[in-house]
Protein backbone atom coordinates (compact mmCIF):
# COMPACT_ATOMS: atom_id res chain seq x y z
CA UNK A 1 0.00 0.00 0.00
CA UNK A 2 3.05 2.23 0.04
CA UNK A 3 2.35 3.19 -3.58
CA UNK A 4 -1.17 4.36 -2.63
CA UNK A 5 0.26 6.44 0.24
CA UNK A 6 2.92 7.90 -2.05
CA UNK A 7 0.29 8.74 -4.68
CA UNK A 8 -1.79 10.54 -2.06
CA UNK A 9 1.19 12.57 -0.83
CA UNK A 10 2.14 13.52 -4.40
CA UNK A 11 -1.40 14.68 -5.17
CA UNK A 12 -1.54 16.78 -2.00
CA UNK A 13 1.88 18.30 -2.72
CA UNK A 14 0.78 19.21 -6.26
CA UNK A 15 -2.55 20.62 -5.11
CA UNK A 16 -1.38 22.88 -2.28
CA UNK A 17 0.11 25.73 -4.37
CA UNK A 18 -2.89 25.63 -6.71
CA UNK A 19 -5.33 25.74 -3.79
CA UNK A 20 -3.45 28.60 -2.12
CA UNK A 21 -3.61 30.55 -5.40
CA UNK A 22 -7.43 30.53 -5.22
CA UNK A 23 -8.68 33.82 -3.77
CA UNK A 24 -11.06 33.87 -0.81
CA UNK A 25 -13.71 35.32 -3.11
CA UNK A 26 -13.27 32.54 -5.68
CA UNK A 27 -13.29 29.91 -2.93
CA UNK A 28 -16.60 31.19 -1.51
CA UNK A 29 -18.41 31.56 -4.84
CA UNK A 30 -21.44 29.26 -5.20
CA UNK A 31 -22.43 28.67 -8.84
CA UNK A 32 -26.02 28.18 -7.64
CA UNK A 33 -27.70 27.84 -4.22
CA UNK A 34 -27.72 24.02 -4.41
CA UNK A 35 -24.12 23.70 -5.68
CA UNK A 36 -21.12 23.71 -3.37
CA UNK A 37 -18.45 26.40 -3.41
CA UNK A 38 -14.77 25.45 -3.59
CA UNK A 39 -14.65 25.89 0.21
CA UNK A 40 -17.55 23.48 0.62
CA UNK A 41 -15.99 20.91 -1.72
CA UNK A 42 -12.72 21.10 0.23
CA UNK A 43 -14.77 20.83 3.44
CA UNK A 44 -16.35 17.69 2.01
CA UNK A 45 -12.83 16.34 1.43
CA UNK A 46 -11.98 17.10 5.07
CA UNK A 47 -15.12 15.20 6.07
CA UNK A 48 -13.99 12.36 3.82
CA UNK A 49 -10.61 12.26 5.57
CA UNK A 50 -12.34 12.25 8.96
CA UNK A 51 -14.79 9.51 8.05
CA UNK A 52 -12.19 7.41 6.27
CA UNK A 53 -9.71 7.62 9.13
CA UNK A 54 -12.43 6.04 11.27
CA UNK A 55 -13.25 3.44 8.62
CA UNK A 56 -9.61 2.49 8.12
CA UNK A 57 -8.65 2.13 11.76
CA UNK A 58 -11.89 0.46 12.87
CA UNK A 59 -11.76 -1.99 9.96
CA UNK A 60 -8.17 -2.86 10.86
CA UNK A 61 -9.38 -3.88 14.31
CA UNK A 62 -11.92 -6.52 13.26
CA UNK A 63 -12.71 -8.84 10.37
CA UNK A 64 -15.98 -7.08 9.51
CA UNK A 65 -17.34 -3.67 10.44
CA UNK A 66 -20.81 -2.20 9.96
CA UNK A 67 -20.36 1.56 9.63
CA UNK A 68 -22.77 4.51 9.53
CA UNK A 69 -23.34 6.45 6.35
CA UNK A 70 -22.27 10.02 5.68
CA UNK A 71 -24.98 12.60 5.08
CA UNK A 72 -22.75 14.88 3.05
CA UNK A 73 -25.09 17.84 2.51
CA UNK A 74 -25.93 17.99 6.21
CA UNK A 75 -22.27 17.75 7.26
CA UNK A 76 -21.16 20.49 4.85
CA UNK A 77 -24.03 22.77 5.83
CA UNK A 78 -23.74 22.15 9.58
CA UNK A 79 -20.03 22.99 9.59
CA UNK A 80 -20.51 26.21 7.61
CA UNK A 81 -17.43 25.64 5.49
CA UNK A 82 -18.29 28.55 3.23
CA UNK A 83 -17.76 30.91 6.20
CA UNK A 84 -14.39 29.37 7.12
CA UNK A 85 -11.03 30.94 6.30
CA UNK A 86 -9.77 29.43 3.02
CA UNK A 87 -6.06 29.09 3.88
CA UNK A 88 -6.94 27.40 7.18
CA UNK A 89 -9.11 24.86 5.35
CA UNK A 90 -6.29 24.18 2.88
CA UNK A 91 -3.75 23.67 5.68
CA UNK A 92 -6.08 21.41 7.66
CA UNK A 93 -6.86 19.32 4.54
CA UNK A 94 -3.14 18.99 3.78
CA UNK A 95 -2.20 17.88 7.30
CA UNK A 96 -5.12 15.46 7.59
CA UNK A 97 -4.12 13.81 4.33
CA UNK A 98 -0.53 13.48 5.48
CA UNK A 99 -1.90 11.49 8.41
CA UNK A 100 -4.16 9.40 6.15
CA UNK A 101 -1.13 8.61 3.95
CA UNK A 102 0.77 7.54 7.08
CA UNK A 103 -2.06 5.15 8.03
CA UNK A 104 -2.16 3.69 4.51
CA UNK A 105 1.64 3.33 4.33
CA UNK A 106 1.86 1.37 7.57
CA UNK A 107 -1.27 -0.77 7.38
CA UNK A 108 -0.63 -4.42 8.22
CA UNK A 109 -1.07 -6.34 4.93
CA UNK A 110 -2.82 -9.08 6.92
CA UNK A 111 -5.85 -6.83 7.56
CA UNK A 112 -6.36 -5.56 3.99
CA UNK A 113 -8.94 -8.30 3.40
CA UNK A 114 -11.04 -7.19 6.39
CA UNK A 115 -14.42 -5.89 5.23
CA UNK A 116 -16.72 -2.98 5.93
CA UNK A 117 -20.38 -2.39 5.09
CA UNK A 118 -21.62 1.20 5.00
CA UNK A 119 -25.32 1.76 5.66
CA UNK A 120 -25.96 -1.79 4.44
CA UNK A 121 -23.94 -1.35 1.23
CA UNK A 122 -20.97 -3.60 0.65
CA UNK A 123 -19.06 -5.39 1.89
CA UNK A 124 -15.89 -3.64 0.72
CA UNK A 125 -12.36 -4.67 1.64
CA UNK A 126 -10.09 -2.35 3.57
CA UNK A 127 -7.72 -2.40 0.61
CA UNK A 128 -10.53 -1.22 -1.70
CA UNK A 129 -11.66 1.65 0.54
CA UNK A 130 -8.08 2.87 0.99
CA UNK A 131 -7.49 2.94 -2.76
CA UNK A 132 -10.94 4.41 -3.39
CA UNK A 133 -10.26 7.23 -0.91
CA UNK A 134 -7.53 8.55 -3.21
CA UNK A 135 -9.77 8.26 -6.30
CA UNK A 136 -12.55 10.16 -4.50
CA UNK A 137 -10.09 12.87 -3.49
CA UNK A 138 -8.88 13.30 -7.09
CA UNK A 139 -12.49 13.43 -8.32
CA UNK A 140 -13.28 16.38 -6.08
CA UNK A 141 -9.94 18.13 -6.54
CA UNK A 142 -10.73 18.22 -10.24
CA UNK A 143 -13.95 20.09 -9.38
CA UNK A 144 -12.04 22.68 -7.35
CA UNK A 145 -9.05 22.88 -9.70
CA UNK A 146 -10.15 22.02 -13.25
CA UNK A 147 -6.65 22.92 -14.45
CA UNK A 148 -5.19 20.09 -12.34
CA UNK A 149 -3.81 17.04 -14.06
CA UNK A 150 -5.60 14.44 -11.92
CA UNK A 151 -7.49 11.58 -13.48
CA UNK A 152 -9.91 9.75 -11.26
CA UNK A 153 -11.54 6.36 -11.57
CA UNK A 154 -14.00 7.17 -8.78
CA UNK A 155 -17.45 5.59 -9.02
CA UNK A 156 -19.72 6.08 -6.02
CA UNK A 157 -20.46 2.49 -5.02
CA UNK A 158 -21.46 3.42 -1.48
CA UNK A 159 -24.90 4.79 -2.34
CA UNK A 160 -25.84 2.03 -4.78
Amino acid sequence: MQNVADDLLTIVQQAIPLLLAVSAEQASYKPSPEKWSKKEILGHLIDSACNNQQKFVRTMAQEHLDFVGYKQNFWVSAQQYNKAEWNSLVTFWKEYNHHIAHIIAFVDPGVLSHTISIEGTGPFTLEFIMKDYVEHLKHHLKQILPEGDWKSGFINVYNA
